[in-house]
């Protein structure tokens, strides 16, 4: 009779029960003994909320059907760990345990663990290693994307499966099938997705906290999430619907010059949806096939990149980490996706003074907007040292470009000399003319419209000052006004 030993990641793999069934199958009696230990590590991820812990469940209540039906032999046993040892896993405490049970009862331990082969074979244990195999993506939620042009597939518990189909930017939203779908059903989807990545060399879960999981399987990014962090069990699975080169944007020759020569800080901005990752996706490939070296920062890994371009995560949880590796592989270009949290603007920023060309993607829904994102995060002074275009995508093609310079000089709608300083212009990359200007007010940094300023006539000292938009102000403040006389005789209206 053969003896197989499971341990944890070949529970949460899902293949251990084609390999018994395969053995049932061809004569072989099997015997599977399920280490307590493992048992308990995956009571723990699953009361964490994490889906790799009901994946391992779900595999147990598999085998213990075939055992049912008299396919093969299961028990359980071993030492159950304790709180500690189990809080204490990615050290090894549970492996140990399972080793031991292995050892024992003289089977052959089955894994999915490099590190748990090596040391197995070092006591003398057998050992079969499940390797990370590369195959095609065959999931049951690849049928909601079989219409060809399905953006993303949005799952939901209570409601009726639905999808975004068309192209970025101009898109519908339409039902896929009338009956509203249950929460198993939803947890059954994600949680083959979840067995699938663990055994996928292609396929990896970015995320898995209490109450969401985020998976890369293939070119399918899903997000899951479910009480108590959602109301409901919801599932949305996003696969990119177009891979285009730059040469497919109809871009002019100057604004090719620039992207090639000069630009090296470009934010690439656009509200959710617009096509910006597909963007840079082109560009990031463009400077490749020119002979440059390529990274990514990504959280997940979602950019449809060739091989050639190596894509980073946080390292330890953390861009900073990341960052630090990134300065001794030496990169010519960077692409940071998405840059959002304050340290991810810190992380960009440093790693553009250090010398490497960044490509950051910003959601915003004007141009201006991606820009005043840096406001407060780094010095105003540096922002044009930094960022010196603005790409804005909007329905999947380039709508705007701004250009960004740094000067000394009296702001707009003010006259006297003395209340000249630095002021970085933000100018329409097409027609040269600027349309902001930001520069600091006493505690404030204004951005100012450039069209508004024309539009009021000078009047006084800084009659302008009435239309510049202090960063962070919002609407129902008091604003600002000249009471005229002294100079900086400034009030609150109405007061």
């Amino acid at each position: 009779m053969k003896i197989i030993v499971p341990d944890t990641g070949v529970l949460i793999d899902g293949r251990i029960t084609e390999l018994v069934e395969k053995q049932g199958e061809s004569g072989a009696s099997v015997r599977v003994i399920v280490p307590y230990a493992a048992v308990a590590e995956l009571e723990f991820q699953a009361n964490s909320g994490r889906e790799t812990g009901f994946a391992g469940l779900q595999e147990l209540k598999r085998l213990s059907e075939l055992g049912k039906h008299g396919k093969i032999t299961i028990e359980f046993a071993g030492e159950r760990p304790d709180a500690f040892e189990i809080e204490r896993a990615r050290y090894g405490e549970i492996d140990a345990k399972i080793r031991e049970l292995a050892k024992k009862s003289g089977g052959t331990l089955l894994t999915t663990d490099k590190v748990q082969r090596e040391v197995a074979a070092a006591e003398g244990i057998e050992v079969i290693y499940l390797e990370p195999v590369v195959e095609k993506v065959s999931l049951s939620l690849s049928k909601f994307f079989d219409a060809g042009n399905v953006m993303s597939v949005h799952l939901k518990e209570g409601c009726t499966p639905k999808a975004k189909m068309g192209k970025p930017g101009d898109f519908a939203l339409t039902e896929l099938a009338t009956k509203p779908l249950s929460r198993k059903e939803v947890e059954a989807l994600v949680r083959e997705a979840v067995e699938f990545s663990k055994r996928n060399a292609n396929s990896f879960i970015e995320i898995d906290k209490k109450g969401a999981t985020v998976l890369q399987v293939g070119d399918y990014r899903i997000t899951y999430t479910k009480p108590p962090f959602s109301e409901a069990a919801e599932a949305t699975i996003v696969k990119p619907l177009v891979k285009l080169s730059l040469s497919d944007y109809n871009l002019g020759e100057t604004l090719k010059k620039r992207l090639d020569k000069e630009a090296e800080g470009i934010v690439i901005s656009g509200p959710p949806g617009s096509g910006k990752s597909t963007f840079a996706t082109a560009l990031a490939e463009h400077y490749q096939a020119k002979g440059a070296i390529v990274k990514t920062l990504e959280q997940p890994r979602d950019l449809q990149v060739n091989r050639e371009i190596t894509q980073y995560a946080p390292l330890e949880g953390s861009f900073t980490n990341t960052a630090d590796i990134l300065l001794l592989v030496r990169p010519d270009y960077t692409v940071f996706d998405e840059v959002r949290k304050p340290v991810d603007f810190e992380v960009f920023s440093d790693l553009r003074m250090a010398g490497i060309g960044m490509l950051g993607v910003v959601h915003a829904s004007k141009p201006i907007d991606a820009i005043q994102r840096f406001i407060g995060k780094i010095d105003l002074g540096v922002i044009p040292q930094v960022v010196d275009t603005v790409v804005f995508i909007q329905r999947g093609v380039v709508k705007k470009v701004y250009s960004l310079s740094f000067t000394v000089r009296v702001p707009s709608g003010m006259r006297e000399a003395d209340l000249a300083r630095p002021v970085i212009e933000v100018k329409d990359f097409e027609t040269g003319q600027a349309e902001y200007e930001l520069y600091k007010w006493g505690e404030e940094t204004v951005v100012l419209p450039l069209h508004q300023a024309s539009l009021r006539p000078s009047s006084g000292r800084d009659a302008a000052f009435h239309d510049a938009a202090p960063h962070g102000s919002a609407r129902g403040r008091p604003k600002w006004e000249d009471r005229g006389g002294k100079k900086g005789n400034w009030r609150k209206r109405g007061r």
